[in-house]
């Protein structure tokens, strides 16, 4: 029985097993069906990449106090972190890997950094 690439469509000569004629036809179908799961997983990641910049330039010296609007002003978006830490008070913090805040009254946030 002759397979044809999935990709380009010519005949591939090997194994019985084959899908693809070479690595490049391989690469390059993969690419296009994980193209929107690899959007999003992009995006995230850079949404999270962002996020971490403005808590690490807003607490330099690993503990201090922020405003919602500061925080809103450099571009930070609330939606992406990376874990939720409750402690036995129940207190919540947010963090983004070892940057975290804590939601205080008066739209205000305490900025943390978690020890590595």
């Amino acid at each position: 029985m002759q397979k044809n690439c999935l990709e380009c469509g010519e005949k591939i000569v090997g194994r019985t097993d084959k899908k693809f004629c070479d690595d490049s036809c391989r690469n390059s179908y993969n690419n296009k069906v994980n193209k929107d799961r690899k959007n999003i997983v992009r995006n995230t990641n850079n949404w999270l990449r962002k996020n971490y910049r403005i808590l690490e330039q807003l607490n330099p010296d690993q503990k201090t106090k922020v405003s919602r609007s500061k925080l809103t002003e450099k571009g930070f978006d609330f939606n992406y972190f990376t874990s939720i830490y409750t402690t036995k008070a129940g207190t919540v913090y947010y963090f983004v890997y070892d940057q975290g805040y804590l939601p205080l009254e008066g739209d205000y946030f305490a900025l943390v950094k978690r020890d590595s």
